[in-house]
């Protein structure tokens, strides 16, 4: 079985600017990384390495975070600020 490939330095930029979006949500909805854990089921470690790029999450996951915020999963994946109903 190959080794998987290192991703590249553009998808790398977009992974952080995931985790940064999904950064923006929670704090725009007052939660700390532990309120959102809690209500996913992801363990800190993992949801801390989402927030800072090192990680991809799957779908599931970004579902899951999005449920415990309380927004679309389209929220999470947008590079930018949140929009004010988000």
């Amino acid at each position: 079985m190959p080794r998987p490939t290192q991703p590249d330095d553009q998808v790398l930029t977009i992974r952080r600017g995931v985790g940064e979006q999904i950064r923006r949500v929670r704090l725009h909805h007052n939660l700390s990384q532990h309120d959102v854990c809690g209500r996913s089921g992801i363990d800190v470690a993992t949801y801390s390495r989402i927030e800072n790029g090192h990680a991809s999450p799957r779908l599931d996951t970004l579902i899951r975070i999005a449920l415990a915020i309380g927004v679309p999963v389209d929220a999470l994946v947008r590079c930018g600020p949140p929009p004010a109903d988000v």
